[in-house]
């Protein structure tokens, strides 16, 4: 089987082909590829199409999201280097990102983003609120002053809270300016990580629509700094590094 190992300020993904698979992608295989690579999880390319594919986003606990940001530029850049051509078109079930490819730049449009009323949550530590976002895959961001530990600490009772039957990624946000965020994330079915595409949309889509920062907004994770812009039809582009490890 031909792979290759891509990341995003950290955030990496193991690269296959589903041509190349000895036998379909299942959870355990991923599971079982993502130990072996050490990556946060497995990008699946199919139905090569010139410069356009389907893809299938694997988590190391092999589950299965919906889309991932990172993911997405990683597959781009795949599929530039595999293509020569710098436009690239994906499909992430009938969500359809198209990227911009300049050396290890990649420029996302994610697609639409949905941002949800403000709501309230019970936890054992008490009630805490947060803004549900959609990007095409779930995420609860929460405005708060976090410490080293408290994505690990709170990320996991929301993530698995009965109010997310299919679980949630979570983002702790704390503003820094008009135009950046910093956070911590917490990945449904990861676990905590250095950096996320996704999440970086969602903190900013809710820092905008809640009033905390206009966009563009950089939002500076552990890992490195992502651009995110948001236009007035509701889709979001979302701009940075990626690079290929192996």
């Amino acid at each position: 089987m031909r792979s290759s190992k891509w990341h995003a300020f950290g955030n990496a993904y193991l690269v296959v082909e589903r041509d190349d698979l000895e036998r379909p992608l299942d959870a355990a295989v991923a599971r079982d590829l993502s130990a072996q690579a050490g990556s946060d999880g497995v990008v699946e390319m199919i139905d090569l199409r010139e410069a356009e594919a389907d893809v299938q986003i694997w988590n190391p606990d092999g589950s299965q999201a919906e889309f991932s940001g990172n993911g997405a530029r990683i597959a781009a850049a795949w599929l530039a280097e595999r293509t020569g051509r710098p436009d690239i078109r994906l499909h992430f079930g009938a969500r359809e990102a198209v990227a911009r490819v300049e050396g290890k730049t990649v420029a996302l449009d994610v697609g639409p983003v949905e941002v949800g009323k403000p709501e309230e949550l019970d936890l054992p530590e008490g009630s805490v609120t947060f803004t549900p976002v959609s990007v095409g895959n779930p995420h609860a961001v929460i405005r708060r002053d976090f410490g080293e530990h408290d994505a690990r600490t709170l990320g996991p009772l929301v993530e698995d809270h009965p109010r997310f039957p299919e679980r949630t990624n979570v983002q702790l946000v704390r503003v820094v300016g008009s135009h950046e965020l910093e956070i911590a994330i917490w990945e449904r079915g990861a676990g905590e990580t250095s950096a996320s595409g996704s999440s970086s949309v969602a903190a900013a889509a809710a820092a905008v629509a809640n009033g905390w920062c206009e966009s563009p907004v950089t939002v500076r994770q552990p890992g490195g700094e992502l651009l995110v812009i948001l236009g007035a039809d509701g889709r979001a582009t979302l701009t940075g590094p990626v690079e290929k490890l192996s």
